[in-house]
């Protein structure tokens, strides 16, 4: 049976295309060398060796409960507190650790007063402005890393210098703020937290604690 001519044609072409794609493909073949291999990564499993790669970390995040949210946001307000009070403790601690030193060597009572007045006068002049600065919450931070430095609570401290009566009115002031200045520092127990964050800030700016 003879095929209409426009059939043979397109036949012909066919074969003609099959044949020249075939020629490239057995040519290509014939010259593949060392620009057309790929390396890639592979381990040997009991003696066979397997190709393999290591895929990008993923990271899977989850919302967090109420109770771990007012913790975070409870742990973060310590942790900017303890960052803003501590320098202001550490100066305070190496101030009076000082005057402890200094009013050792007196013992005359007026030259005790005027040293410590001397002493108030500087402080005074400078912590002033920034401590009038601080919340109330850093504030009852602030006592605590004081306690921390000096070994003393605030109402000793205060005792110690202006007098029982000065102690009793200031303790009787920070009791209308829901704070106290006999509050204790307790490094492995209620103040854990703190002490930590502490230690993270000596760490930071080189304090020694």
């Amino acid at each position: 049976m003879r095929l209409p001519l426009k059939r043979l044609f397109f036949k012909t072409i066919c074969l003609f295309f099959v044949t020249i794609l075939t020629m490239k493909s057995s040519s290509s073949f014939a010259q593949a060398g060392h620009y057309d291999t790929m390396l890639i990564g592979a381990v040997v499993y009991q003696g066979d060796t397997i190709p393999a790669r290591t895929l990008f970390p993923v990271y899977v995040y989850g919302h967090l409960s109420a109770s771990a949210m007012s913790a975070a946001a409870k742990w973060t307000r310590l942790r900017n507190a303890v960052y803003v009070c501590y320098p202001y403790a550490k100066r305070a601690g190496y101030v009076l650790n000082d005057m402890n030193k200094k009013l050792a060597t007196i013992t005359n009572g007026s030259e005790r007063k005027d040293y410590i007045k001397s002493r108030e006068k500087d402080l005074k002049r400078e912590f002033t402005d920034p401590l009038t600065n601080l919340s109330v919450y850093q504030g009852r931070v602030l006592m605590k890393l004081i306690n921390r430095e000096t070994g003393n609570n605030c109402y000793d401290i205060i005792k110690e210098y202006k007098g029982g009566i000065t102690a009793r009115f200031w303790q009787t002031v920070a009791f209308f703020f829901n704070s106290s200045l006999k509050q204790p520092y307790d490094p492995t127990g209620e103040d854990a937290e703190m002490e930590k964050i502490v230690l993270e800030v000596c760490r930071m700016y080189g304090y020694k604690s």
